[in-house]
């Protein structure tokens, strides 16, 4: 096998950047549109699996937190923008989304954890994304009497996590299918470019 000059690895190494960028940026639009379906599954959504994905393989820090914040900022504007014009029932931006992205910003971190080519790290990644930002986001709507007001005792709390389960079960299906989708996915375009640069 032949060592690629310096010239032509560098060609070789920015087109590579430049192809996952383009593939980021795919993603990205793609998670947005893809959450603005109407009649899917709730919670049935890619922004988890993204966050996670996001934080095991985009290695500039900054980059893996917006990339799921941007994709999920780019639905909310088309939300509102639907709202404001009378087409949608459903407002974009509200009271308290700020927690929202907070809570997607630690998924992010959470996918600094996952080892993007070991299937029993991306597994337990999958698993503890949506079960973390379940208890996290339900706790919340509990602490600041959103959702049914549940009373602020442990039977309200459990109450309030219950009123949460069809959104998790929706979260725990897409982020398993959307994280295999986008590490197999990745997994695939890795060995495919390691094979270009073999020859």
């Amino acid at each position: 096998m032949d060592q690629p000059t310096n010239n032509s690895y560098l060609r070789y190494i920015m087109k590579k950047n430049s192809q996952l960028l383009i593939l980021l940026g795919v993603l990205v639009l793609a998670g947005a549109l893809y959450r603005l379906i109407p009649g899917r599954p709730w919670g049935f959504a890619p922004q988890i699996a993204m966050a996670l994905f996001s934080g095991s393989v985009v290695k500039n820090k900054k980059l893996s937190f917006a990339l799921p914040l941007l994709s999920m900022f780019i639905s909310d504007l088309i939300y509102q923008g639907a709202y404001w014009s009378g087409i949608g029932d459903t407002q974009g931006f509200y009271s308290g989304q700020w927690v929202n992205y907070l809570l997607f910003t630690g998924l992010t971190a959470l996918g600094w954890l996952i080892q993007a080519k070991n299937v029993f790290s991306i597994i337990l990644g999958s698993l503890a994304g949506p079960v973390l930002y379940f208890l996290a986001s339900n706790g919340i709507v509990w602490l600041g009497g959103g959702g049914y007001n549940r009373p602020k005792t442990f039977d309200g709390l459990i109450q309030c996590l219950n009123d949460g389960l069809p959104f998790f079960r929706g979260s725990l299906y897409a982020t398993f299918l959307f994280s295999a989708l986008f590490f197999g996915g990745y997994a695939w375009w890795a060995h495919r470019h390691r094979t270009a640069a073999a020859h």
